[in-house]
């Protein structure tokens, strides 16, 4: 059975509203990445973030290439994920922009140092996990980082995490 394309004459190839309503149905959540070198510090709010692995516990974070949170990320090989609460849309719409580090906040939110990779943890946050990179495809205009979870924390029993398709934003397409 030959897939149905869904472009205009039939020509091969992916018709782009077709391509942008497909990948919007995919199911993302909303988290804050954030890495440290040295004193270097970057955040920055993502979406494209999975387990990949039980054994070892695996995740798979696609970062933009062209961003602060990239650089030093690689530079670094470590990072935290801050799991944004349901009712928690602000906190992840302030790291939308670039990192601005000021007397123990980011971005105007409280966070202390990883145990494990000494990056930011947001202290408002309902739950965090460090991880340590393994792999990294360089591919278009995101790399995707496999990394091992070394670290994790829940500061609010039973907090719902916030979803993508729940906000007015969409990052697919």
């Amino acid at each position: 059975m030959r897939p149905h394309l869904n472009n205009p004459g039939g020509r091969p190839g992916i018709d782009p509203a077709a391509r942008k309503q497909v990948l919007r149905l995919l199911h993302y959540g909303l988290y804050v990445l954030t890495a440290a070198s040295g004193n270097d510090l970057a955040a920055g709010t993502v979406t494209w973030l999975s387990q990949a692995s039980f054994t070892p516990l695996l995740v798979m974070a696609g970062i933009r290439r062209d961003g602060h949170v990239h650089a030093v990320l690689g530079q670094s090989r470590a990072f935290a994920v801050n799991v944004v609460g349901a009712a928690q849309q602000e906190i992840a719409s302030a790291f939308f922009r670039p990192a601005n580090v000021e007397g123990g906040r980011i971005n105007g939110y409280a966070f202390e140092r990883g145990p494990a990779t000494g990056a930011p943890l947001l202290t408002d946050l309902p739950a965090w996990f460090e991880a340590r990179v393994t792999d990294a495809v360089h591919r278009g205009d995101h790399t995707v980082f496999v990394a091992e979870v070394v670290a994790c924390g829940v500061r609010t029993p039973g907090a719902r995490s916030l979803a993508l398709f729940e906000t007015p934003w969409s990052y697919a397409g």
